[in-house]
């Protein structure tokens, strides 16, 4: 699921996935509707290791976005709120190289999605009570967007392609899903979010079954921000820490095991923050970064137990290419000792590197180098993968 085109959103802290994923709203207030379309198409190949290096199946995968914003209060004086829609849809059959030549477990496309002609996937109405410094969002809902974000890595269309340095694979997330989001903004410095969805959600519907009919499993996230900012030469350095709990009341068990159990649970910390910036402007982005996540799940229901993910990001590194960025992640998921059949290794790591050029304001360019050690944590070979990304936005 889940990236950094800005200009739409629901409340500050509202993400949304394939490229219209926004930290900020960001809509004409003169006009009630704000339309926007995003075409991703991506093609990587593994080079040596992995399953194999011939196989043809999902090397070259896309994906297209629709997103339409409303500004209700525009369309009457008597509505308050935001109402917004997102469609998606993609090619090819195959959701990527990694079944194929990698096996990774966290995916070394995260943009594939298979053979889907355009669904629904998001639609949720965002109100905020003025007075009492909460918004509400409620709807169909891509809960990546709002919890455990990142300003470096969370956005398969625009920043890091493998999966383990889009989101943290810890959080079991449910699909595009039922939900409603309740945050609170009480000073300039913290903030709180609390979210409940159907866990057993299923994208490409409604969601309308899966949530009132049969078990009554909701997946349930509550986040607590802090925003800083260091005071520098050149202006002051932002960044944010978020700290992150979870519960998923579905039956689980690991690879291993047949034995489920009920109420998993876990917690999660991440961190991004500018090291140095280029700029005074405190709306410049240009300079180094630099981000943080760190997980954790239950061993007795998940067959991963424990993450982390770490990297830098440079806007601007060459002075007549001040929105090309230069970006460095690895990430580390360690396998409970529990699954050791399923999986032979403890760990399977990923290194990513990419340089996303700006060609235009609507088109940039991001060749892409994976190192996968053991992937699917098993004995198969170290995998590299090279790949190009090409995003246009309309």
């Amino acid at each position: 699921m889940y990236k950094t085109v800005s200009y739409l959103g629901m409340a500050a802290l509202c993400c949304l996935h394939t490229g219209l994923r926004a930290q900020t709203l960001d809509i004409d207030e003169t006009q009630p509707f704000a339309l926007e379309a995003g075409l991703t198409q991506v093609y990587q190949t593994n080079t040596q290791g992995g399953l194999g290096t011939h196989q043809h199946r999902g090397r070259y995968a896309g994906s297209y976005d629709l997103g339409l914003t409303v500004d209700l209060a525009q369309i009457s004086k008597r509505l308050e709120g935001q109402f917004f829609v997102h469609g998606e849809g993609g090619w090819t059959d195959a959701e990527g190289i990694d079944a194929a030549s990698v096996g990774s477990v966290f995916g070394t496309n995260t943009d594939a999605i298979g053979n889907r002609s355009l669904d629904v996937v998001e639609a949720f109405y965002t109100n905020t009570l003025t007075r009492s410094k909460i918004d509400v969002s409620v709807g169909k809902i891509d809960f990546t967007g709002f919890f455990d974000a990142s300003a470096y890595a969370n956005d398969e269309t625009s920043q890091f392609l493998n999966g383990a340095l889009v989101n943290n694979p810890t959080i079991p997330f449910p699909d595009y899903s039922l939900g409603v989001i309740v945050s609170l903004a009480p000073s300039a410095h913290w903030s709180f979010m609390a979210g409940m969805a159907d866990a057993q959600a299923i994208g490409k519907t409604t969601g309308h079954r899966t949530t009132f009919h049969g078990e009554d499993y909701f997946f349930s996230i509550f986040e607590l921000a802090y925003q800083s900012s260091v005071q520098s030469a050149r202006g002051l350095l932002n960044g944010t820490v978020r700290f992150g709990l979870w519960n998923d009341p579905q039956p689980k068990a690991h690879s291993d095991s047949t034995n489920t159990q009920r109420d998993d649970w876990g917690y999660y910390l991440s961190a991004d923050h500018m090291l140095i910036n280029e700029n005074p402007s405190p709306t410049d982005t240009q300079g180094l970064g630099m981000f943080l996540r760190v997980g954790h799940a239950d061993d007795q229901r998940n067959d991963l137990t424990e993450f982390v993910s770490a990297g830098l990001h440079y806007q601007g590194l060459w002075d007549t290419r001040d929105l090309d960025v230069l970006s460095l992640g690895m990430a580390q998921g360690t396998f409970s000792d529990q699954a050791a059949q399923t999986y032979t290794r403890d760990h399977e790591r990923v290194t990513e590197l990419y340089y996303k050029a700006v060609v235009s304001d609507h088109l940039h360019m991001t060749p892409t180098l994976q190192y996968i050690t053991n992937p699917g944590g098993t004995q198969t070979g170290h995998a590299l993968v090279a790949g190009v990304r090409a995003q246009i936005d309309f």
